[in-house]
């Protein structure tokens, strides 16, 4: 089956001088231009190509991959606003459009903006809503709690941080569990922390127990490495320094400092904490 707005396996059917024709199954033969056309390419061999409308709306590939598919959620810069909507950057020729009735406010240029990608049940066209919510899940029994997921951070809120997780649902990572600076369009690794009775699912950027403090001391143990083996840090430290340096809470930095004492890959010093030699991971 072929799809618009996803990567298709379609063969050559025929070559000319301005492009190869593709068998579009239910679409009729679709024409990758020239310019994108691999070279060697010969009738028969099959090739993965992107599937969207050109500047006439008639169907066309290109061996380009755009920033997110038809389906996806996808932070994406304005380039331009006309009196039909705003235009996105999503890494194709021709630009992504959010129609006015689906903006949450005017979009400005040069601004960022979190976005789904669809196509249009009225026009058949690629576009984009900044409406995400209406698009978001809500069945969270595919989840469970400890389950690794991808997450897209959405929004930071007074709680914490928005997150969509594995591009179909929304969930939230609370202010003081986060020990690393994030912000509104990266995609991090996560964990379900909690599925609430509400349905509301909590979110940790950490597995939860000594997972969670492992992976913090892994952390530890990279800044040392980067500052030739020794911080001047320790538990008598501010929290701001710890902060600052490490993204972590005073006591999780204790916590962590006493599991890589006890492992003897650090040694507590006076003045700070040192890597030793032994115990190389």
């Amino acid at each position: 089956m072929t799809e618009i707005g996803k990567l298709n396996i379609l063969k050559v059917v025929k070559i000319l001088d301005f492009g190869a024709y593709l068998d579009g199954a239910e679409f009729g033969e679709i024409l990758l231009p020239i310019k994108q056309v691999p070279k060697n390419a010969q009738v028969g061999d099959e090739l993965e190509v992107f599937l969207y409308f050109d500047s006439e709306d008639r169907i066309i590939a290109t061996c380009e991959e755009p920033y997110a598919y038809v389906g996806d959620f996808a932070f994406l810069e304005v380039k331009a606003v006309d009196s039909v909507g705003a235009f996105l950057d999503w890494g194709l020729y021709k630009d992504l459009l959010v129609p006015f009735r689906e903006q949450k406010m005017d979009m400005q240029v040069g601004q960022s903006y979190i976005v789904y990608v669809y196509i249009d049940e009225k026009t058949g066209r690629i576009a984009a809503s900044a409406k995400i919510e209406k698009y978001l899940d809500t069945n969270k029994n595919s989840y469970a709690e400890g389950q690794e997921v991808d997450l897209l951070i959405v929004d930071k809120t007074e709680l914490g941080y928005k997150a969509i997780i594995n591009n179909q649902d929304s969930g939230i990572l609370y202010q003081n569990e986060v020990f690393t600076r994030i912000q509104k369009g990266d995609r991090v690794g996560g964990f379900v922390k909690k599925i609430r009775d509400d349905e509301k699912i909590d979110l940790s950027l950490y597995k939860t127990g000594f997972d969670k403090i492992d992976e913090i001391s892994q952390k530890i143990l990279n800044v040392l490495q980067k500052h030739k083996g020794f911080l001047r840090l320790n538990d008598k430290s501010e929290p701001g320094e710890i902060y600052n340096l490490l993204g972590i809470s005073k006591k999780t930095f204790k916590t962590s400092i006493g599991t890589l004492y006890k492992k003897r890959i650090i040694s507590i010093e006076k003045d700070g904490i040192r890597r030793t030699n032994s115990n190389e991971e």
